[in-house]
């Protein structure tokens, strides 16, 4: 691949917990995942492909002419995915890919280059991710919102589920308050270099990786690097929920409508 190419890659898995056969849902006219796609060709992505491992999301997008790779069903993450992804595409140990989520039909295609730009300034980083300041106590104490800290260098120091860093003054007189923008909400977009995805699937979870439930860890574990850089501009909450999807489809249908007039 030439200099600054990537490969954008969404993971649709059929199956979910929350929200079964989540990248089928119509939104607007279209399934989810064809959303995700057209976000992901708008990037500067050479080739976007979807991995897959069920035929309904394959047949879904054929009419779009997308690129789909039917994949093993029995991968624990997206990032075992892309690994089978990188595999089969034959694929150099320096190129990248961005991981695109499956379940982001708003993901601006701006954040995919920024990400994917993160990793080429910094040859010596395996992974490249994105952040955005936490404004309210909610989220920073909310478990469900996952937590950063950087060096000075840009490079991720920790990730959590728990409110990071913890302001020992501040928090016992008002925990109620945030008072300065130290705090930042991890943005799950990720740039990785084949050669790290390769290493990524022969290992075990990591221990801070089993409590945490944050696969990330197991990167850092190993002693890779990842670089986080701050979103340049706000990143749309995904689709986890049946209440995630209405908000997303009122979003779309008022987009259509606009358009329409």
């Amino acid at each position: 691949m030439a200099e600054r190419e990537f490969i954008a890659v969404i993971p649709a898995r059929f199956a979910s917990s929350r929200l079964p056969g989540k990248p089928l849902a119509q939104i607007a006219g279209e399934p989810m995942v064809a959303h995700v796609w057209r976000r992901a060709c708008e990037s500067r992505a050479v080739r976007v492909v979807v991995a897959t491992d069920d035929a309904r999301i394959e047949t879904a997008l054929a009419p779009l002419g997308a690129e789909v790779l039917m994949t093993r069903g029995d991968h624990p993450s997206g990032t075992d995915r892309l690994a089978e992804v990188a595999e089969r595409l034959g694929l150099a140990e320096e190129a990248v890919l961005v991981n695109v989520q499956g379940d982001e039909p708003l993901i601006p295609a701006t954040l995919i280059d920024q990400v994917a730009d993160r990793l080429f300034d910094d040859p010596e980083a395996s992974i490249a991710t994105l952040a955005e300041p936490i404004s309210d106590v909610e989220s920073l104490f909310n478990p469900n919102v996952v937590k950063v800290v950087r060096a000075l260098s840009g490079r991720a120091l920790y990730f959590s589920r728990a409110p990071i860093p913890w302001d020992r003054d501040a928090f016992v007189a008002r925990p109620d308050l945030l008072e300065t923008d130290a705090w930042l909400r991890h943005i799950g977009l990720y740039a990785y270099r084949v050669g790290f995805l390769a290493e990524y699937r022969d290992w075990s979870p990591a221990p801070l990786e089993r409590l945490e439930h944050l696969e990330q860890l197991r990167a850092l574990h190993h002693g890779h690097a990842i670089q986080v850089a701050l979103a340049r501009e706000p990143h749309p909450a995904g689709v986890d929920t049946a209440e995630d999807l209405a908000r997303v489809r009122a979003l779309l249908d008022t987009a259509n409508d606009r358009g329409g007039d």
